[in-house]
């Protein structure tokens, strides 16, 4: 483990004691570790006291290099792992909810019946650009975004899903067949936050509609929790809906409304020979 990864892991637990259990090693060996890149770098980087650890003004100037250092390390090994093979391959990806929660687990257990070794590590992202950011840093190989979301990356797009209106058992539109955008304007709106690209929001934004924004929330279960309690109506992806045991109505809507969904990285040819088989496994399972 490099001194770059130990200090990362301290920041992020915010504890040399928890970065220490997460880690393996020893508490000493961690703080060893952590004062032997502040000399290197002839500063201190954190400063400890009874409320934890600080980042010093100079920790916060270097910390995203020594992020990018981290994260580039991790390439370098995935490098070392793919010339010795696709078995010892880690898949690393960044994803949305409504993904991880619905098609990713079946499509990882089909790609590992035919390469049983390969790790998947995946990272949450509350919205498209969190997600764009994670694959520009290097912290993920690829990840599941609206293409639109990104005009500075490579991306596929996979597929479509289309997005329901999510209400209250006991509204007054749940009696009907299906809803319309002007409807869904006039009532109380939780917004899901996605980032600059939000697809209902473009859509009300074309038919001249204002939706009543009540709140805005980056979680799709919170959001359900919250409709189930009559705080208010909103649109979600049908993907997302699938599977959920939250007393709900979901309503198509005129016009309907579609999201695209696909993968975004930084050029595929650089990217661990694992990551590179499993998107070739996506486009073959999404075009068939």
């Amino acid at each position: 483990m490099n001194r770059f990864e130990v200090f990362m892991k301290v920041i992020e637990k915010e504890s040399f004691t928890e970065a220490a259990e997460d880690l393996g090693y020893t508490q000493s060996a961690v703080s060893q570790m952590v004062k032997a890149l502040e000399k290197e770098l002839s500063t201190t980087l954190i400063t400890r006291s009874r409320k934890g650890i600080q980042l010093t003004a100079d920790g916060r100037e270097y910390l995203p290099y020594i992020n990018n250092i981290r994260n580039a390390y991790w390439e370098l090994l995935e490098k070392n792992k793919e010339m010795q093979g696709l078995e010892s391959g880690l898949i690393r990806i960044g994803t949305i909810s409504s993904v991880s929660a619905s098609w990713l687990p079946k499509l990882m257990k089909d790609f590992k019946e035919i390469y049983p070794s390969v790790q998947f590590q995946l990272q949450q992202g509350g919205e498209y650009s969190e997600i764009v950011q994670y694959v520009k840093e290097g912290s993920v190989d690829f990840g599941f975004i609206n293409p639109d979301a990104t005009t500075e990356l490579e991306k596929i797009s996979l597929t479509e899903d289309e997005m329901l209106a999510v209400l209250p058992p006991n509204h007054p539109l749940a009696k009907n067949e299906k809803v319309t955008l002007t409807q869904l304007a006039t009532e109380p709106y939780i917004l899901l936050e996605e980032g600059h690209l939000n697809e209902p929001l473009e859509i009300f934004k074309q038919h001249h509609l204002q939706p009543n924004i009540q709140f805005r929330v980056h979680d799709d279960y919170t959001i359900m929790a919250m409709v189930e309690n009559g705080l208010g109506i909103s649109i979600l992806s049908q993907l997302i809906m699938d599977r959920v045991n939250y007393r709900l109505v979901k309503k198509t809507i005129t016009p309907p409304i579609k999201r695209t969904i696909g993968i975004t990285y930084k050029n595929k040819k650089l990217l661990p020979i694992a990551s590179r088989y499993f998107i070739n496994f996506l486009i073959e399972r999404f075009q068939r």
